[in-house]
């Protein structure tokens, strides 16, 4: 029997990513704080453009979604071809076993920094 998908995420591999291509404006993790972007700490779950003293494009105010395991990877492909008029200037990652990790490691934060248990 094959693995699911998600047995296949590792988070230390998601760790590598982010920090690669996601911490020059990102901070996950204890007393994370928001830089060019917001912080991520608690993002899987949290309504999109909410997170806490960050100043959000109206684009992302007004998406309307929850951010969630596919809107994650799907936006974290192409940000701006997901919701034109985003700020963020970034690429995306086309890898998408990258994705798939960088996913584990970002869902595991709760919005205290903490990792879930």
């Amino acid at each position: 029997m094959l693995p699911a998908v998600a047995d296949a995420q590792d988070p230390e591999s998601g760790r590598k990513v982010f920090e690669q291509q996601c911490s020059a404006c990102h901070e996950i993790g204890p007393g994370a704080k928001n830089k060019v972007g917001p912080d991520l700490n608690g993002v899987i779950g949290r309504k999109a453009g909410t997170g806490a003293s960050y100043e959000y494009s109206d684009a992302m105010k007004k998406a309307g979604w929850v951010w969630n395991e596919a809107i994650f990877k799907e936006y974290v492909t192409d940000p701006k071809k997901k919701l034109p008029g985003v700020k963020m200037l970034f690429p995306g990652i086309k890898d998408e076993l990258n994705r798939d990790d960088l996913y584990a490691y970002v869902s595991q934060f709760g919005p205290d920094g903490k990792i879930k248990k």
